[in-house]
């Protein structure tokens, strides 16, 4: 007797069904097979319509005149500055307020935020071309102490079975004080309601313009503590150099000057000079008729001299009878700057108003110096 509990086996085809299940089987994987191909040319076809429209794009974007920087949304901060810069801060939202970050200093304002002060930076080193080459570092204090060796340790030759004489090292400190530079900027009334006018771009140009051109001054004629600036190098002591056979700058000068230099900061060290020197030294040939000068190979390279770079100075004195029109030297381990970042900027809206515009001041400290007077070499000119 049947179980009623078995469950009867199903086939794929009925008892009656005389189809050749080969047959059929091979039809099945025929069909799968095509469609397999039919998506692989589709999505191939697709693929390949995607990478042309984003090679055009891209063709379209690299164009000039095109602009290709990516906008990022600013943040609250940068939002708040900025309309802090348009309308002051009377007439603020309370959320924008606090935003801001008030000046501590007794002068007031408000400091300018981070992408504000990346991009002052940025600028600076147009304007101030000792940044380019010396060190740069961000400090809190108002005074940088660094140490400085001032003597080092002897040794001598001795016998068998003699007596070694001690000798030591001695070391002391070098102070860089931080001082304050100050500027303003007048924008008129129009240009600050002008929504699409970037007001932070224009204001972190004029301020590192004005920034970079007294720092930059100051650090090669500065004169001191005494007078609220960085020493310069021209008036430092303890740097020497060599002074000019004649009149002119001749091939021998700079060579003597090249050598004059330790290899340990000739290797990386630059020429520093302003521009009319430089139009003179372009011209400098050697015995065999060769330019001294080398233009740049690539662009965004500087020229060099003897293998070395050179960066114009403008505050750098002409090549005048007992000038020194010249410095070979290496600004990154001789030279030290010293930023306070925090930026302070107060908007007077009231002092020159009678002419439509309206006064931004901004305040900075940074101080700078010479930390190894064995990395300079100057070039004096005959009397």
């Amino acid at each position: 007797m049947k179980d009623l509990m078995t469950p009867a086996l199903e086939t794929r085809q009925d008892p009656e069904n005389t189809t050749d299940p080969v047959a059929e089987a091979t039809e099945a994987v025929t069909e799968l097979r095509t469609a397999v191909t039919e998506h692989q040319t589709r999505q191939t076809t697709e693929m390949r319509g995607v990478t042309d429209r984003l090679a055009a794009l891209e063709t379209r974007m690299n164009r000039p005149g095109t602009g290709t920087e990516t906008t990022t949304e600013p943040g609250a901060e940068q939002r708040a500055f900025a309309a802090f810069v348009r309308t002051g801060v009377e007439r603020m939202q309370a959320e924008e307020v606090r935003a801001l970050t008030v000046s501590t200093d007794t002068a007031g304002g408000y400091l300018a935020p981070e992408q504000f002060l990346a991009e002052l930076d940025r600028n600076l080193v147009e304007f101030s071309p000792i940044r380019a080459a010396a060190r740069v570092a961000s400090t809190s204090a108002g005074e940088i102490l660094l140490p400085k060796r001032t003597a080092g340790p002897t040794a001598s030759w001795v016998g068998e079975g003699g007596t070694v004489g001690g000798t030591q090292p001695t070391y002391g400190q070098q102070k860089i004080t931080v001082h304050e530079l100050a500027c303003y900027v007048d924008i008129s009334n129009r240009l600050l309601e002008d929504s699409a006018f970037n007001m932070d771009s224009e204001l972190a140009f004029d301020f590192a313009e004005e920034f970079g051109r007294a720092e930059g001054s100051a650090f090669i004629n500065g004169t001191g503590d005494a007078n609220n600036q960085p020493k310069g190098l021209l008036t430092e002591t303890g740097i020497d150099g060599i002074t000019s056979a004649g009149a002119s700058i001749g091939v021998d000068d700079l060579i003597d000057l090249y050598h004059s230099l330790p290899g340990f900061y000739a290797s990386r060290a630059v020429w520093a000079m302003n521009r009319s020197t430089i139009g003179e030294v372009r011209k400098i040939k050697t015995i065999s008729g060769d330019y001294l000068w080398r233009d740049a190979l690539a662009e965004g390279n500087p020229p060099t001299i003897l293998g070395r770079p050179v960066i114009e100075f403008p505050d750098l004195p002409d090549a005048d009878a007992t000038e020194i029109p010249i410095i070979f030297g290496d600004f990154g381990s001789g030279f030290r700057i010293f930023d306070r970042v925090n930026l302070s900027v107060l908007r007077d809206p009231y002092s020159v108003q009678t002419s439509g515009l309206v006064r931004f001041h901004a305040r900075r400290r940074v101080g700078g110096g010479m930390t190894k007077a064995e990395a300079f070499k100057f070039l004096t000119m005959a009397a």
